[in-house]
């Protein structure tokens, strides 16, 4: 048994020694009188997604609905694109473009194609159009409009949900696969029903139908209507955790981390006219999360 074991030793010392395979962390090998110990070599760890990600685009495309086109922000029932989080030029909003690129190259190098009413499904066609100017980043907020319908009923099922935006990633992979991608999480509809329950005209202007599954008998607090603003909520989050999920298998994709779901807007973050889409004000807001996420190292 003696001369079995010195055998083992020797063994594992000349493999030690000539570095045909690392010594393990068990028992240390013994090494024969005068030979050295072969230095542990630490591997390389593999490149994580964020190391792919650039701090500083050189170029914009932003898609989603109604709040990226700043739709009531500084005019009555139209879109104010120049009030736009990603891509206005309106230098009290400093949008994203402004940030990243500054005025000249955010003129040129940016590009709006988001549609007011826009829901989930309409996001491949909007990606596609993205992919097509070959933009350095992509911002994405979509999903409002999937949980803003007359009822919950209509809402968009969250299965649905997720293999649409899975669908508008390839989409946007097809033609632009270095593209960056930043997700913004779908506001908290509860909170902004909160907000703009206290104030008297936002109440006459939400009866015209602005977000019926939320906002529909405002000032009704019994428990049939906190049930349903439960159930839109609840829906919320659940298309949050798939914008989540499915941005986490792109290594080159930015989910805001729940960033703009857990803003508070206020009553001066939310548009004068209607008081659910953000005020230019409001905007700001979404401008600083986005660059400040974007830019993290």
């Amino acid at each position: 048994m003696r001369g079995r074991r010195r055998i083992r030793t020797a063994v594992a010392a000349l493999l030690c020694a000539g570095s045909l395979a690392g010594c393990t962390a068990g028992e240390p090998a013994e090494r024969a009188p005068g030979t050295a110990a072969t230095p542990q070599r630490t591997p390389k760890p593999a490149p994580s997604p964020s190391s792919l990600w650039d701090v500083s685009p050189a170029s914009v495309a932003a898609v989603g609905d109604s709040v990226t086109r700043a739709f009531d922000a500084c005019a009555i029932l139209a879109d104010c694109p120049e009030s736009s989080w990603a891509t206005g030029t309106d230098t009290a909003v400093n949008s994203l473009a402004l940030r990243l690129l500054g005025p000249e190259k955010a003129a040129t190098r940016s590009w709006n194609l988001a549609r007011s009413g826009a829901r989930m499904a309409e996001l491949p066609e909007q990606m596609a159009a993205a992919a097509a100017e070959r933009p350095e980043l992509v911002t994405v907020m979509m999903g409002a409009n999937d949980a803003c319908r007359a009822t919950p009923r209509l809402m968009t099922p969250v299965a649905d949900f997720r293999t649409q935006f899975e669908t508008a990633l390839a989409r946007l992979r097809k033609d632009a696969p270095k593209a960056q991608v930043y997700v913004a999480s779908v506001p908290s509809l509860m909170h902004l029903w909160s907000t703009g329950r206290v104030l008297p005209m936002g109440l006459e202007v939400w009866k015209l139908g602005v977000c019926g599954a939320m906002l529909a008998d405002a000032a009704d607090l019994g428990a049939s209507a906190e049930r349903r603003r439960a159930e839109v909520q609840d829906r919320v989050v659940a298309y949050n955790r798939v914008l989540s999920e499915v941005c986490a298998k792109d290594e080159r994709c930015r989910y805001d981390g729940g960033a703009v779901f857990g803003f508070r807007f206020d009553s001066a973050q939310l548009s004068p006219w209607d008081f659910f889409h953000p005020s230019r004000e409001g905007q700001a807001r979404l401008a600083e999360l986005a660059y400040r996420r974007i830019t993290a190292g």
